[in-house]
């Protein structure tokens, strides 16, 4: 430990927000909830998942309730661009399920992607570079217009490889990666100038997700930059104002129902806080809180105990004792609760995402 930390570390500067709205208000429904278990979680393990447990997990996704989930990064794996054909050409992905893949602003990775995405019947394509002011000094060496003109060039690469592909509906996801430490004033000029290329509309909206990459601050800061972003971005009406918290302050469940409140519409997390350093924010304990709370968060952990063992059994991470809802702990305290005896408490199966025989066969038949 530092014997005087102020030698070393300066306070995270607060947002000047007259008026802040978030404080009064009370959480009344669930956001749209993106499982990112499958990419940034995958992607933070010392053994990345496999193509048979990416298969299990994506299915286990599906049986919790999640319309939308991040299965990889196709132009930077083998083994995800596979796994993204797999779903397709086998017509595993559900009708009412869209798939997400993450692409840097690189124009034949931008074309990898879509390759990877042939035939998809719905697709977000999620774009992300680095905005921040370290990056922009130290990793890039660029000014900010060449930061904002590497976002809008990628936007408009996108548009261009999804008009030409029709049959496919396509929702486009923006990142300013490191949001957080990123001046709110450039953070929106890009956002603004990337919607500007796109042109969203409010019967298909675009994706603006606000990752807090690392995070540096308190909940409350975090609150007010969302809000601060929730008010000033343009083309509001016709976007969906995603976050995407780390936990490196060990706050990223609290950041994000404050950023709830802020304004936010959708929260990109992983099942148990799984991810890079200190993890996602845990989209478990997210969505039993709502529930606690008398919300219907529209996913279902019912069969916790069984979604934790394979969660457990795939990324190889054990879920801690302490958990708020999955631990061991907390696991015996409600067995009690409900009179239930060890050895058969928390035995349920989680039931897969069931296909009927027409569908079968369909799918049988596009692979021959």
């Amino acid at each position: 430990m530092l014997r005087n930390p102020a030698d070393k570390y300066r306070p995270f500067p607060t947002v000047r927000l007259t008026g802040r709205k978030w404080p009064s208000r009370t959480l009344d429904a669930a956001p749209v909830w993106m499982s990112t278990d499958l990419r940034d979680g995958n992607q933070a393990l010392i053994e990345p998942m496999n193509a048979a447990q990416k298969l299990e997990y994506f299915e286990m996704l599906v049986a919790i309730g999640f319309k939308e989930i991040e299965v990889g990064f196709p132009s930077a794996s083998q083994t995800d661009f596979d796994f993204v054909r797999r779903l397709i050409v086998e017509r595993r992905i559900p009708d009412d399920v869209t798939i997400e893949v993450f692409v840097p602003s690189r124009a034949e990775l931008i074309e990898r992607t879509f390759a990877a995405l042939d035939g998809a019947p719905r697709a977000i394509v999620h774009l992300y570079n680095a905005i921040c002011p370290s990056f922009r000094r130290i990793v890039f060496r660029q000014s900010k217009d060449e930061i904002k003109a590497l976002a809008v060039e990628g936007t408009r690469l996108i548009k261009a490889q999804a008009a030409a592909r029709p049959g496919t509906h396509w929702t486009f996801q923006y990142s300013p990666e490191t949001f957080n430490t990123t001046e709110l004033p450039f953070a929106r000029e890009v956002c603004d100038a990337v919607a500007q290329t796109w042109r969203p509309t409010r019967d298909h909206k675009m994706i603006v997700n606000l990752p807090a990459s690392v995070e540096a601050a308190t909940p409350n800061v975090f609150a007010d930059q969302i809000e601060w972003m929730h008010r000033n971005l343009g083309y509001r009406d016709s976007i969906v104002l995603s976050v995407h918290p780390h936990n490196d302050r060990g706050t990223a469940v609290a950041a994000t129902e404050l950023a709830l409140l802020a304004g936010a519409d959708r929260v990109e997390g992983c099942l148990f806080g799984n991810g890079e350093r200190t993890g996602n924010v845990d989209l478990v304990t997210l969505a039993m809180n709502l529930d606690a709370m008398g919300i219907d968060s529209g996913l279902d952990f019912s069969a916790l105990a069984a979604i934790r063992q394979i969660a457990e059994r795939c990324t190889r991470l054990p879920v801690a004792a302490g958990h708020p809802y999955a631990g061991d702990v907390a696991l015996r305290a409600a067995q009690v609760e409900r009179g239930e005896d060890s050895a058969t408490a928390g035995s349920r199966e989680i039931e897969p995402a069931r296909e009927n025989d027409a569908q079968a066969h369909e799918r049988e038949a596009a692979c021959i």
